[in-house]
């Protein structure tokens, strides 16, 4: 049996209001005020299609045996780089084992998300993988004051496949592959070149989505009502509505395509929307999930029993619960790379990336991997030849230790003006974990004015510095306070 054991989902915390677009360049784009309801779902400027990639599949992993994972597939059409495998980044920051994983990107299609899904369940029911994580993520820009910029959102989204202990058993699937070109992005541009939305909604969506559905359940011998829930993508909230009445969907029948939350979320979409219908899905419900981009794949699901004893993870309903009001478009037009800003002569400082120390170093940088010593049992960070209790100061002792989930607080932090920062001030300081361990990190997601010593954190990879001359993106971990504070007076 292959289908779904675990799953899990991201969205940046930050919600752009869409009014707020408006305010500032309605006066360009007056018609934009038609779409502009609601709130859209926006990186920080330490964010990417990767970052949010590694968030969704951690939440994916919760309570799940991450040595078990075989099979990494990384899915989006904003992947941060062209000829170097993203997936493995992923699986590099995931900590999973190096020998007889495989890893794979699926990109170029806004489908991408869901051709990744069928690949993983080809692959687990022909027994060369046994558990293959599954992420899509995107972080697409437009030019400013366009349609897209406010149906657009950003997120990812997480699916652990298995043939084991499924909470959704995959039931079957058909495919419509035809290039259907409603946007493309050449090679070199930097933004979608779009064709006109009625064309797209009519010939498109209105027609393959509606023909791809219709092809499964005939194949599955199922019928309309026989399914719980149909999720699929379409930014136009009329024509996804439009869909559902020509498919005959009941009213409970269809997932919100959640325009007015969080945006589409490009090739994580279906499965964010998949997701959404699993967090509320009851055993024996039949969840019908379909990725539209140069055709469309739809997908059937059953659920299982086993979904009542998943653990508990953030999900989508958590990720859109976790928000932060934002009204300022010049930022999000900064972070986008849509607002050209001043960072100073500091900000001329070189960020090449020396590629031998990223790999001999890369289980400390992309995994947070730091020692632990065999003799007296301190964790230190990072790993070194010598034990740092100067009661033990043991020569060589250090196996590997993850930090990534251990507990961890404020020991001392600050806001600096002087640094270079998208959004100052630059906020760092340093960290204690609970078990033992400490080190100096950048703090992000958080308002300086808020922070405490002795305040709980969470590590999140994101991130660290960008070569725009060489086009390089260097990744690390960076802290996230959270809400309450712990007690002082720890070590």
């Amino acid at each position: 049996m292959a289908g779904i054991v675990s799953f899990g989902a991201y969205a940046p915390r930050r919600r752009l209001q869409r009014l707020a677009v408006f305010a500032s360049i309605g006066w360009h784009s007056p018609a934009i005020m038609m779409m502009a309801s609601g709130e859209r779902s926006m990186c920080n400027w330490d964010e990417d299609t990767l970052t949010m990639a590694v968030a969704a599949a951690r939440d994916c992993l919760t309570g799940q045996d991450k040595a078990k994972v075989d099979a990494v597939f990384l899915a989006g059409t904003t992947l941060p780089f062209a000829d170097r495998q993203n997936a493995g980044i992923v699986a590099a920051a995931l900590n999973l084992a190096e020998s007889d994983l495989r890893t794979a990107d699926f990109t170029a299609s806004q489908k991408a998300g869901t051709s990744a899904l069928l690949a993983a369940l080809d692959a687990v029911q022909g027994g060369g993988r046994k558990n293959v994580l599954v992420t899509a993520g995107d972080h697409r820009r437009t030019k400013a004051g366009s349609f897209y910029e406010l149906w657009f959102g950003d997120g990812a989204a997480s699916l652990l496949i298995g043939g084991d202990d499924v909470i959704a058993e995959f039931v079957g699937a058909h495919t419509i592959s035809c290039d259907f070109t409603p946007h493309y992005r050449g090679a070199l541009n930097k933004f979608d070149y779009t064709w006109e939305e009625r064309w797209v909604r009519d010939e498109g969506y209105g027609k393959i989505i509606p023909a791809a559905i219709g092809a499964l359940l005939k194949k599955l011998g199922l019928a309309i009502g026989d399914i719980a829930k149909f999720a699929y993508p379409c930014f136009i909230t009329a024509e996804h509505r439009a869909i559902s009445k020509k498919l005959g969907l009941g009213r409970d029948q269809l997932v919100d395509n959640l325009h007015e939350k969080l945006g589409e979320t490009g090739a994580a979409h279906p499965l964010v929307l998949l997701i959404s219908a699993l967090e509320t899905a009851k055993p024996g419900d039949r969840i019908v999930v379909a990725g539209f981009g140069q055709g469309c794949d739809a997908l059937c699901f059953q659920v299982t029993e086993r979904i009542k004893n998943l653990a508990p993870r953030q999900g989508v309903a958590g990720s859109l619960a976790n928000r932060v009001v934002e009204e300022t478009y010049p930022k999000f037009m900064s972070f986008n790379d849509l607002l050209e800003t001043e960072s100073g002569i500091r900000g001329e400082a070189p960020t090449q990336t020396a590629m031998t120390t990223l790999w001999r170093k890369r289980k400390m940088i992309l995994g947070l991997v730091g020692g632990r010593c065999t003799k007296c049992g301190t964790a230190q960070f990072p790993k070194s030849d010598v034990c740092v209790n100067p009661a033990c100061n043991a020569f060589h002792s250090q196996e590997d230790h993850e930090f990534v989930d251990q507990p961890a607080f404020i020991k001392a932090f600050t806001g600096d003006l002087l640094a270079v920062c998208p959004e100052p001030p630059a906020v760092y300081g340093m960290i204690q974990f609970e078990k033992g361990g400490r080190m100096m990190a950048d703090f992000t997601d958080c308002e300086l004015h808020k922070l405490k010593v002795g305040q709980p954190v969470k590590m999140a990879f994101r991130k660290k510095v960008h070569d725009a001359t060489r086009g390089f993106t260097g990744y690390f971990w960076k802290a996230i306070p959270q809400a309450a504070a712990k007690p002082q007076g720890g070590a």
